[in-house]
Protein backbone atom coordinates (compact mmCIF):
# COMPACT_ATOMS: atom_id res chain seq x y z
CA UNK A 1 0.00 0.00 0.00
CA UNK A 2 1.25 3.55 -0.95
CA UNK A 3 2.00 6.13 1.76
CA UNK A 4 -0.69 8.35 0.33
CA UNK A 5 -3.20 5.48 0.47
CA UNK A 6 -2.52 4.70 4.41
CA UNK A 7 -3.29 8.41 4.84
CA UNK A 8 -6.64 8.21 2.98
CA UNK A 9 -7.97 5.30 4.37
CA UNK A 10 -11.11 5.65 6.93
CA UNK A 11 -9.12 2.85 9.20
CA UNK A 12 -6.68 4.45 11.90
CA UNK A 13 -3.28 4.12 11.79
CA UNK A 14 0.38 3.87 13.29
CA UNK A 15 3.65 4.72 11.05
CA UNK A 16 6.80 6.16 11.35
CA UNK A 17 6.08 9.97 10.23
CA UNK A 18 10.05 10.78 8.66
CA UNK A 19 9.08 8.01 6.34
CA UNK A 20 6.18 10.42 5.10
CA UNK A 21 7.77 11.56 1.51
CA UNK A 22 7.82 15.99 2.63
CA UNK A 23 6.28 16.60 -0.58
CA UNK A 24 2.70 15.08 -0.03
CA UNK A 25 2.53 18.83 2.29
CA UNK A 26 4.24 20.83 -0.39
CA UNK A 27 1.13 21.93 -2.06
CA UNK A 28 -0.82 22.33 0.80
CA UNK A 29 1.95 24.32 2.51
CA UNK A 30 1.67 27.14 -0.79
CA UNK A 31 -1.70 27.11 -1.20
CA UNK A 32 -2.48 27.49 2.64
CA UNK A 33 0.41 30.22 2.67
CA UNK A 34 -1.52 31.72 -0.95
CA UNK A 35 -5.42 31.33 0.98
CA UNK A 36 -3.96 33.14 4.39
CA UNK A 37 -2.73 36.31 1.88
CA UNK A 38 -5.61 36.89 -0.01
CA UNK A 39 -7.48 39.74 0.07
CA UNK A 40 -10.80 39.94 1.43
CA UNK A 41 -12.26 41.00 -1.95
CA UNK A 42 -11.18 38.10 -3.60
CA UNK A 43 -13.87 35.09 -3.38
CA UNK A 44 -13.11 33.62 -6.56
CA UNK A 45 -9.70 33.46 -5.57
CA UNK A 46 -10.04 31.82 -2.44
CA UNK A 47 -13.05 29.39 -3.94
CA UNK A 48 -10.71 28.27 -6.81
CA UNK A 49 -7.88 28.04 -3.94
CA UNK A 50 -10.12 25.84 -1.87
CA UNK A 51 -11.27 23.62 -4.58
CA UNK A 52 -7.75 22.66 -5.38
CA UNK A 53 -6.59 22.23 -2.04
CA UNK A 54 -9.17 19.94 -0.99
CA UNK A 55 -10.37 16.48 -1.36
CA UNK A 56 -13.80 17.27 -1.96
CA UNK A 57 -14.95 20.94 -1.75
CA UNK A 58 -18.49 22.06 -1.59
CA UNK A 59 -18.80 25.48 -3.27
CA UNK A 60 -20.93 26.59 -0.58
CA UNK A 61 -17.03 26.57 1.97
CA UNK A 62 -16.18 29.41 3.36
CA UNK A 63 -13.16 29.80 5.57
CA UNK A 64 -11.64 33.33 7.11
CA UNK A 65 -8.22 33.16 7.34
CA UNK A 66 -5.84 31.94 8.92
CA UNK A 67 -6.31 28.33 7.52
CA UNK A 68 -3.96 26.09 8.19
CA UNK A 69 -3.82 22.24 7.36
CA UNK A 70 -1.28 19.62 6.74
CA UNK A 71 -2.27 17.76 3.24
CA UNK A 72 -5.84 19.30 1.66
CA UNK A 73 -6.87 16.36 0.02
CA UNK A 74 -8.12 14.40 2.93
CA UNK A 75 -10.19 17.58 3.92
CA UNK A 76 -13.82 16.98 2.75
CA UNK A 77 -16.69 19.48 2.78
CA UNK A 78 -20.26 18.23 1.93
CA UNK A 79 -22.59 21.06 2.16
CA UNK A 80 -22.24 24.36 3.42
CA UNK A 81 -19.37 25.12 5.84
CA UNK A 82 -18.22 28.31 7.69
CA UNK A 83 -14.85 27.83 9.29
CA UNK A 84 -14.00 31.09 11.27
CA UNK A 85 -10.37 32.60 12.20
CA UNK A 86 -7.82 30.96 13.05
CA UNK A 87 -8.43 26.94 11.96
CA UNK A 88 -5.88 24.24 12.30
CA UNK A 89 -7.08 20.61 10.95
CA UNK A 90 -4.58 17.97 11.12
CA UNK A 91 -5.61 16.30 8.39
CA UNK A 92 -3.21 12.69 8.33
CA UNK A 93 -6.35 10.79 8.16
CA UNK A 94 -10.15 12.08 6.66
CA UNK A 95 -11.69 14.49 7.60
CA UNK A 96 -15.76 15.04 6.73
CA UNK A 97 -17.40 17.38 7.52
CA UNK A 98 -21.09 17.48 7.10
CA UNK A 99 -23.23 19.80 5.62
CA UNK A 100 -24.57 22.75 7.41
CA UNK A 101 -21.31 23.15 9.45
CA UNK A 102 -19.85 25.81 11.81
CA UNK A 103 -16.78 25.77 12.94
CA UNK A 104 -15.88 29.15 15.13
CA UNK A 105 -12.69 30.81 15.72
CA UNK A 106 -9.53 29.03 16.86
CA UNK A 107 -11.05 25.87 16.61
CA UNK A 108 -8.17 22.85 16.09
CA UNK A 109 -9.22 19.03 14.18
CA UNK A 110 -6.27 16.84 14.88
CA UNK A 111 -6.51 13.56 12.73
CA UNK A 112 -2.63 13.23 14.15
CA UNK A 113 -0.96 12.30 17.46
CA UNK A 114 2.15 10.06 18.67
CA UNK A 115 2.70 6.94 20.77
CA UNK A 116 2.87 7.80 24.54
CA UNK A 117 5.71 5.97 24.77
CA UNK A 118 8.37 8.69 25.40
CA UNK A 119 11.16 6.90 22.91
CA UNK A 120 9.24 5.91 20.05
CA UNK A 121 7.74 9.27 20.27
CA UNK A 122 11.09 10.51 20.04
CA UNK A 123 11.74 8.94 17.21
CA UNK A 124 8.90 10.15 15.00
CA UNK A 125 6.22 7.32 15.93
CA UNK A 126 2.74 9.27 15.36
CA UNK A 127 -0.56 8.00 15.31
CA UNK A 128 -3.95 9.24 12.92
CA UNK A 129 -7.67 8.39 13.13
CA UNK A 130 -10.15 10.24 10.86
CA UNK A 131 -12.70 12.76 12.03
CA UNK A 132 -16.61 13.16 10.99
CA UNK A 133 -18.85 15.94 11.62
CA UNK A 134 -22.31 15.22 11.38
CA UNK A 135 -24.41 17.79 9.33
CA UNK A 136 -25.39 20.87 11.30
CA UNK A 137 -22.71 20.79 13.75
CA UNK A 138 -21.15 23.37 15.39
CA UNK A 139 -17.92 23.51 17.27
CA UNK A 140 -17.55 27.14 19.59
CA UNK A 141 -14.10 28.68 19.75
CA UNK A 142 -11.30 27.30 20.92
CA UNK A 143 -12.46 23.90 21.04
CA UNK A 144 -10.37 20.57 19.87
CA UNK A 145 -11.77 17.80 18.09
CA UNK A 146 -9.41 14.66 18.48
CA UNK A 147 -8.57 11.75 16.24
CA UNK A 148 -11.38 9.31 15.75
CA UNK A 149 -14.27 11.27 17.09
CA UNK A 150 -17.83 11.43 15.20
CA UNK A 151 -19.68 14.34 16.81
CA UNK A 152 -23.53 13.83 15.53
CA UNK A 153 -26.02 15.55 13.77
CA UNK A 154 -27.19 18.78 14.90
CA UNK A 155 -24.79 18.73 18.10
CA UNK A 156 -23.01 21.36 19.69
CA UNK A 157 -19.97 21.41 21.38
CA UNK A 158 -18.90 24.27 23.66
CA UNK A 159 -16.09 26.56 23.72
CA UNK A 160 -12.83 25.40 25.19
CA UNK A 161 -14.01 21.79 24.99
CA UNK A 162 -11.38 18.73 23.82
CA UNK A 163 -13.65 16.52 22.35
CA UNK A 164 -11.72 13.04 22.57
CA UNK A 165 -15.01 10.83 22.13
CA UNK A 166 -18.22 10.24 20.32
CA UNK A 167 -20.57 12.58 20.50
CA UNK A 168 -24.60 11.29 19.98
CA UNK A 169 -26.46 13.71 17.64
CA UNK A 170 -28.88 16.36 19.04
CA UNK A 171 -27.19 17.07 21.94
CA UNK A 172 -24.82 20.49 23.79
CA UNK A 173 -21.98 18.96 24.96
CA UNK A 174 -18.83 20.32 26.86
CA UNK A 175 -15.89 20.09 29.33
CA UNK A 176 -12.30 18.97 29.26
CA UNK A 177 -13.30 16.00 28.55
CA UNK A 178 -16.16 16.91 26.38
CA UNK A 179 -19.18 15.17 27.55
CA UNK A 180 -22.82 15.60 26.60
CA UNK A 181 -24.86 17.95 28.90
CA UNK A 182 -28.58 17.75 27.87
CA UNK A 183 -30.27 17.49 24.38
CA UNK A 184 -30.57 20.51 22.22
CA UNK A 185 -34.97 21.45 22.34
CA UNK A 186 -37.43 23.61 21.25
CA UNK A 187 -36.91 25.83 23.82
CA UNK A 188 -33.42 26.68 21.83
CA UNK A 189 -35.09 28.62 19.50
CA UNK A 190 -34.54 32.37 19.47
CA UNK A 191 -37.80 33.75 19.23
CA UNK A 192 -38.87 36.20 15.81
CA UNK A 193 -39.69 38.76 18.78
CA UNK A 194 -36.45 38.39 20.32
CA UNK A 195 -34.37 39.52 17.05
CA UNK A 196 -32.62 42.93 17.29
CA UNK A 197 -33.38 42.93 13.34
Amino acid sequence: MEIRDILQSPEGYAAQNRAIPPELKEKAQRLCWEYNRSAPDQKQRRQDILAELFGTCHPLTFIEPSFHCDYGFNIHTHGLTVINYNCVILDTSPVHIGAGAFIAPGVCLSCAGHSLDPSQRSNGINTSKPIRLEDDVWICANAVVCGGVTIGKGSVIGAGSVVTRDIPAGVVAAGVPCRPIRPVTEQDKIAPDQLAF
